[in-house]
């Protein structure tokens, strides 16, 4: 990766002014928008649907939108959130009956796509749809919450997938999605991590920028090991 992508997650965002956050965050130096898409059956807890992306498409927003799914069947809502702009769109993999298939049609359909993993969740799959994918996301938390704290023995994790990325030369964005912040936001660059979502770190402080730039400092000191 020639630079690090911050994806703020809307979850945490007001939503009584969404747009304007959106606008906000970008301006203040994300590179991505995250949604967590929950359905209240795969995890427990509801969020939002492919009428919010739609909007903020409709509304301006060019930035690239990474949609984590947390529903099942996942099918159907890779169409709908396709059919409205997002950019990477991601599942679990126990939440489809045929995840080369599902993979198969998110890439049809004009989008990038990606498999997402739990903290308990093994990995080994990736051994089988490397080919497949443009994104890995692993979990930093379990899902359905946003403001958990970040689960520190991840980070082994992320450098063992990070490992299988390197190993296949192939161009694949190995993002950490939960309780990343300024405190802990260059172990997991140093780890391997490319992309980092960041909800209530952002979304929680006064100032957008400011946090934001502090943790591109980080991300400017962090090593990967060699």
């Amino acid at each position: 990766m020639d630079r690090y992508l911050i994806a703020p997650s809307i979850l945490a965002a007001d939503f009584s002014c969404l747009g304007a956050e959106v606008e906000s965050v970008l301006s203040a130096g994300a590179d991505v928008i995250h949604f967590d898409v929950m359905d209240n059956h795969y995890v427990p807890n509801l969020s939002m649907g492919p009428m919010v992306c739609e909007a903020l498409r409709k509304s301006g927003v060019t930035a690239p939108i990474d949609v984590h799914l947390m529903v099942r069947p996942v099918d159907e809502m890779i169409r709908m959130f396709a059919d409205v702009g997002a950019t990477y769109i991601s599942f679990h993999p126990d939440a489809s009956d045929h995840v080369d298939r599902s993979l198969e049609l998110i890439n049809e359909l004009g989008c990038k796509g990606g498999l997402v993993f739990n903290p308990g969740s093994s990995a080994e799959i990736l051994n089988w749809l490397l080919d497949r994918l443009d994104i890995i996301v692993l979990m930093s938390v379990n899902p359905g919450f946003s403001g958990q704290k970040f689960i520190t023995e991840i980070l082994k994790k992320i450098s063992f997938v990070r490992d299988l990325i390197d190993s296949s030369r192939r161009d694949i964005l190995l993002e950490v999605d939960g309780g990343i912040g300024v405190e802990n936001i260059a172990d997991v660059a140093a780890a391997g991590a490319d992309m980092f979502v960041a909800g209530s770190a952002i979304f929680g402080s006064k100032d957008y920028s400011k946090v934001i730039s502090q943790m591109r400092a980080k991300l400017e000191g962090a090593a990967r090991p060699v």
